[in-house]
């Protein structure tokens, strides 16, 4: 899905890493909520409290989830994180993104 229609979306920008990552909210009728935003090159470690599905629109990256390798994702993949866990993530070139918060 290339667009989403009948929704809220925060004004206020969620800022991390000095700027580095940056997000909105988006807030659909039903309850649910997707950031859609930007990660500059670099590492970065997020924390979960609800099982999320991040789906790498453009960029490239190497993810590694607690008790898992390094693997390199690609634009057009994603990759599921459990809640209440941890990610790192190796940042290779201007990375757009769009994460779903499961439950």
């Amino acid at each position: 899905m290339s667009q989403f229609t009948n929704v809220a979306i925060t004004k206020e920008a969620n800022i991390y890493f000095d700027g580095n990552v940056t997000s909105r909210s988006v807030h659909f009728a039903d309850g649910t909520k997707k950031t859609l935003g930007i990660m500059l090159p670099g590492d970065y470690e997020f924390n979960t409290g609800a099982k999320e599905l991040m789906e790498i629109l453009s960029g490239d990256l190497e993810i590694q989830l607690v008790g898992e390798d390094w693997r390199k994702i690609s634009a057009g993949e994603s990759f599921e994180v459990p809640a209440n866990s941890s990610f790192k993530l190796k940042i290779y070139k201007i990375t757009d993104y769009c994460c779903s918060f499961l439950g």
